[in-house]
């Protein structure tokens, strides 16, 4: 059977409780007050099978005093029974609640005309036009009209083939596919402990399932489902569910809160709405004003900030952000009502565009041109627009089904259609892990990391090459050296950047050294080649510079860039062919399989511990030799150590 959700709606007195009374056998008035007063004073539930669907009824309060329990019983409803009594014909409440109903967003619905046994068919004949005078333009407009009376029983039978109609001709509503409820009542049972209940909006759930509880941020475990008050192994979308969970006490969790699938919803005290006000409002909705946003079947006192204009009334849509005094979760679509404070009175509602945001300036027009595409019909582009919000930030299938309003399955379609269109590129952000991100942000980053390089290349005119590392240290607010290295390596692929295992440089880009410094370098590549295997440190090179040393370490890192010596230490430096001609010789050496021991080294080599170390190190370093506790013998691939030892001794 298919599971609907049907509300009642309509003025204090009017009947409501006493027609589903009727319909069900529920009463569901269930509080001492409410028996006492004879009033709807909380939510009551009732069920109700007509043909091949299961009707849950959710019966809210009439009086204006209850206005914020009937907002709460609304949420997630896909059907309304609009009721007026028939000696009272429309009344505040009667509109009030149809306006309700409106902004949240209902397309299905009758009307039921109660207590139909006191008047008379002249005076129910004026009641039906005073309904369709007031219906005209809603949802309702030209629905069925059925007269009852729970006293003699007319209409009963009546109303409840018009609810099976109702139902078969109610259009499938759109579900997210995962998991949420907003709850609306918290209690706990002998035995049992917590028990929580609500409207399933989106989903399903089992028991055994862990779920978010927001705005906690908290996990929580189900222990059991009711739906219905008979137990299940699971409730689905359009069900009234019990839920008795297991991480939490009652008197924590209640009605505002929301239960979710792990990782898919995400609190927040800043919404991006699309906000209309209410035709029969008493003045329109100002910027900066105080308001009570209801929002699910939470209700939230906010500041308004409107980001096109300075107040909204009747008529067109216009953007806003909701500054919440405490966090709300929320997803993309979902209807929302604002009532004033004081009086109490509905102002308008709209829907979320984005249910997590930070706070955006009017002049911000990047922004305002990404919040405008999530109004978009097409789900590819409320995907975008949710990915771009995202910036370098991890995204998950589940968040943005939430952020854009797009079923999973949705969400996929869309991802797969950005990804071949190339709008979607995968960037490294560790070893084994990559985000996707998209290209106009991707172009953006290049861009940055150029002009990083160019700024070096300035701050550093004697290097040939910028150190990766110090690139990386130029963006701080990228997420990772691994990303720096994704996009030096789409630029090297463009052709707009040279770079090497740990250096980068902007093609074309050329040392800038005086005279002077140029006969400095001279005279370094000298000193260090007629060393040969014991060549002059740096201590001894900056010597050699005199007033000079400052600049020594910049030449000896352009020496080496200029492959002219090869960087055996921070301290030691060979002549080029003097390294390769060390190379081979230990080679040769090792060739036979036998090993080398450090005294060995220095005598093969011809040189002094002091020289010997650092050298081993260095051989080992590039994978010409593999040291084993004292000795080293030949690495395990010495051709591809010397293929590439050039790669290897530019590196920082």
């Amino acid at each position: 059977m298919r599971d609907l959700v049907i509300g009642t709606a309509g003025h204090i007195d009017h009947g409501k409780t006493a027609l589903v009374r009727a319909l069900t056998g529920v009463d569901t008035d269930r509080l001492p007050a409410e028996k006492q007063r004879g009033i709807t004073i909380d939510l009551g539930f009732a069920s109700l099978e007509v043909g091949e669907n299961r009707l849950a009824l959710v019966d809210v309060p009439g009086h204006e005093r209850f206005i914020r329990n009937m907002l709460a019983g609304a949420s997630g409803l896909d059907l309304a029974m609009l009721i007026v009594a028939a000696d009272d014909s429309v009344m505040p409440q009667t509109r009030e609640h149809l306006e309700i109903l409106r902004l949240l967003g209902l397309t299905g619905g009758l009307v039921v005309v109660t207590k139909s046994d006191l008047a008379e068919s002249g005076w129910l004949e004026m009641v039906e036009e005073d309904i369709r005078t007031l219906t005209r333009g809603t949802f309702l407009e030209g629905s069925t009209i059925v007269r009852t009376s729970t006293v003699t029983g007319v209409g009963i039978d009546e109303l409840r083939r018009a609810l099976g109609k109702l139902a078969e001709r109610a259009a499938p509503a759109v579900d997210a596919g995962i998991f949420r409820m907003a709850i609306d009542r918290s209690f706990t049972v002998a035995g049992h402990g917590t028990v929580v209940t609500g409207t399933v909006v989106s989903g399903s759930v089992s028991v055994g399932d862990e779920l978010d509880w927001h705005p906690a941020g908290k996990r929580v475990r189900v222990r059991g489902l009711h739906r219905h008050d008979r137990p299940v192994e699971q409730v689905a979308r359009g069900s009234r569910a019990a839920i008795n969970l297991v991480g939490v006490h009652h008197a924590e969790i209640g009605r505002g809160d929301v239960l979710a699938a792990p990782g898919y919803l995400e609190a927040s005290r800043v919404v991006t709405v699309e906000l209309t006000a209410s035709a029969d409002a008493a003045r329109p909705l100002r910027h900066r004003a105080r308001y009570k946003v209801h929002l699910g079947t939470a209700e939230v006192p906010a500041v308004l900030a409107l980001l096109d204009r300075e107040d909204v009334g009747p008529g067109v849509p216009r953007l806003a952000q909701f500054l919440l005094a405490s966090p709300v979760a929320a997803v993309h679509g979902q209807p929302f009502v604002v009532r004033s404070e004081s009086p109490p009175a509905t102002l308008g509602g709209g829907r979320i565009l984005q249910p997590s945001a930070r706070r955006y300036r009017r002049r911000d027009r990047t922004s305002m041109d990404r919040i405008d595409r999530l109004r978009s019909a097409e789900p590819v582009d409320r995907v975008r627009a949710a990915i771009a919000f995202q910036g370098l930030g991890a995204w998950t299938e589940r968040r943005l089904s939430a952020m854009a309003g797009v079923p999973v399955e949705g969400v996929r379609e869309a991802l797969d259609r950005l990804t071949s269109d190339e709008a979607l590129i995968e960037i490294p952000v560790a070893t084994r892990r990559t985000i996707r991100l998209l290209r106009d942000l991707v172009e953006d980053l290049e861009d940055r990391v150029l002009r990083a390089v160019g700024r070096l290349h300035a701050a550093r005119p004697r290097q040939s090459a910028i150190p990766r590392v110090h690139l990386a240290a130029e963006l701080p607010d990228l997420s990772s050296e691994a990303m720096v290295a994704g996009l030096i390596d789409r630029l090297k692929r463009q052709g707009k950047i040279v770079a090497e295992a740990r250096t980068v440089a902007l093609p074309g880009h050329q040392p800038k050294l005086s005279q002077g410094e140029r006969r400095l370098k001279q005279e370094l590549a000298e000193a260090i080649r007629a060393g040969g295997i014991s060549p002059p440190d740096a201590v001894d090179l900056a010597a050699l510079a005199g007033p000079r040393a400052a600049v020594v370490p910049d030449l000896l890192a352009l020496l080496r860039d200029e492959q002219r010596v090869a960087e055996i230490s921070s301290s030691l430096f060979l002549d080029f062919d003097v390294d390769a001609e060390m190379r081979g010789k230990v080679r040769e050496r090792l060739a036979d399989g036998s090993t080398l021991t450090m005294a060995e080294l220095r005598d093969l080599l011809g040189t002094t511990r002091k020289y010997a170390v650092p050298i081993g190190e260095y051989l080992d370093r590039i994978g010409l030799t593999r040291r084993e506790g004292d000795v080293r013998r030949l690495g395990e691939s010495p051709a591809h150590a010397s293929e590439n030892v050039k790669e290897s001794e530019s590196r920082f």
